[in-house]
């Protein structure tokens, strides 16, 4: 192999200072996680382009793809986030217009959050955006590779975000 990234460094410093270990497990989350930071600058650039932080994008993305107004308490179990945490998105996206507050139809001391007109079109804009940054950057894989790859992180997934959701549900 002619090309090396900075893990094959890593695993090379590894391989002359400790070659009793096995740190092949680096090769893997290593690159994940290089990949986690590359990606997450070139996603929030898209954000930023729209004036939204990536947690406001989730907010609006979240009530998008429901279709229908949710609850503070829906919202905040569907991102993993704190209560807390969602009420002050959902009060800076209600200043922005984005998004507002409403009755609930079924029970009277509850609240609904929805989008608004203009909230509905940022979003739209700014998903389109969203994925076609995603696919250029999977633009080195082919579909079938990329189908493998979302086939292998799934399966790890499966096996151990339980875990994730557990420890998120006794906080």
């Amino acid at each position: 192999m002619s090309q090396q990234d900075h893990v094959d460094q890593v695993l090379a410093q590894w391989q002359q200072q400790r070659p009793d270990l096995d740190p092949s497990s680096t090769g893997i989350f290593g690159r994940l996680n290089r990949m986690s930071q590359i990606a997450m600058r070139q996603i929030e650039s898209v954000m930023l382009r729209h004036g939204l932080k990536s947690s406001e994008f989730d907010v609006l993305a979240t009530l998008r793809r429901h279709n229908c107004p949710l609850t503070p308490t829906a919202l905040y179990r569907t991102m993993m986030l704190t209560s807390g945490a969602v009420t002050g998105l959902v009060d800076r996206l209600e200043a922005r217009g984005l998004v507002e507050r409403i009755a609930s139809q079924e029970d009277r001391r509850s609240l609904l959050v929805r989008l608004t007109p203009a909230g509905h079109a940022l979003i739209d804009q700014a998903m389109n955006e969203h994925l076609a940054n995603q696919q250029q950057m999977l633009a080195p894989f082919s579909p079938a590779q990329q189908e493998q790859l979302a086939m292998l992180l799934r399966q790890w997934l499966l096996l151990n975000e339980q875990d994730v959701t557990n420890h998120a549900d006794k906080n």
